[in-house]
């Protein structure tokens, strides 16, 4: 029999129970997806190229003919609206290119070599959607940081703020994504699903155009929609307002909560269910 020493990126066997048990695997497949994500620069482009022409599209193009209701001037309704919902897009882009690593993990034999380790189920989750997670936040907080030092006029009043909700909304977009990846065997339908619910999400929170004024069953789907009180966070931290914008600690709280309750979902999911092909 051959002795083989890990190989770089492995997920290392560790006890199943505590602490060490959890974190362990967590920070091996975190490791793991940095990895990944350093060595597929096309992934780099992909999720910056498409959001920047949207906000150029919009901002330049769209954006004077639309104009929240009061405001005046042509420069009203300008490209500062449209910078927060890029960056959200940013964010779940880079979410939906993470998660599709669940899918060719499994296809590559790695996730089931992983599920046989003595490793609990909610350490894999949390390496994954950490993964995940830090390249979105690493993506938007550099877009947040080009802007600001390139000339354009984009106000940045709280960074802490603007970063926390960068980071949640990594976090929740991340572990919803995971949630569905679990469960799917094709990237083909993942694609699919992804444009099916997060692309709404993103399209009702409030990104292209303000809720006021809007119908009352439109405006009922973006009070609804927890990613609207994540781009209204983010809006606080940037000092851009808007009519109706919710409270920082409205805003704050609903997007925390949307963050614990998507991961502890994708949690769920992953304990309950061996994922297709497995």
């Amino acid at each position: 029999m051959t002795d083989r020493s890990p190989a770089a990126g492995d997920v290392a066997p560790g006890p199943a129970g505590g602490p060490l048990g959890l974190l362990l695997p967590a920070a091996s497949l975190w490791r793991r997806e940095m990895v990944r994500f350093f060595r597929q620069r096309s992934r780099v482009i992909g999720s910056l190229a498409t959001p920047l022409l949207f906000w150029l599209l919009f901002s330049t193009g769209y954006g004077p003919s639309f104009r929240p209701p009061g405001a005046e001037g042509a420069d009203a309704f300008s490209y500062v609206y449209f910078f927060p919902g890029t960056v959200a897009l940013i964010i779940l882009f880079t979410a939906i290119f993470a998660n599709i690593s669940v899918i060719e993990d499994r296809r590559e034999g790695f996730l089931q070599a992983v599920l046989v380790a003595p490793v609990p189920r909610s350490g894999i989750v949390l390496g994954k959607v950490l993964g995940g997670a830090t390249v979105a936040s690493v993506q938007g907080i550099g877009f947040l940081a080009i802007a600001r030092f390139s000339g354009l006029d984009v106000p940045l009043t709280s960074p802490g703020v603007a970063v926390a909700a960068v980071v949640l909304l990594s976090l929740a977009l991340t572990a919803l994504g995971f949630a569905f990846a679990w469960r799917l065997d094709s990237v083909q339908a993942f694609h699919a699903v992804m444009n099916f619910v997060l692309m709404p999400m993103w399209l009702l929170s409030g990104s292209l155009f303000p809720a006021s004024g809007t119908p009352g069953v439109l405006r009922a789907l973006v009070a609804a929609n927890p990613v609207s009180y994540g781009l209204a966070f983010l809006r606080h931290g940037l000092g851009v307002a808007t009519p109706d914008l919710p409270s920082l600690a409205v805003s704050g709280s609903v997007t925390a909560a949307f963050a614990g309750i998507a991961f502890l979902a994708a949690v769920g999911i992953a304990s309950r269910r061996t994922p297709t092909g497995s």
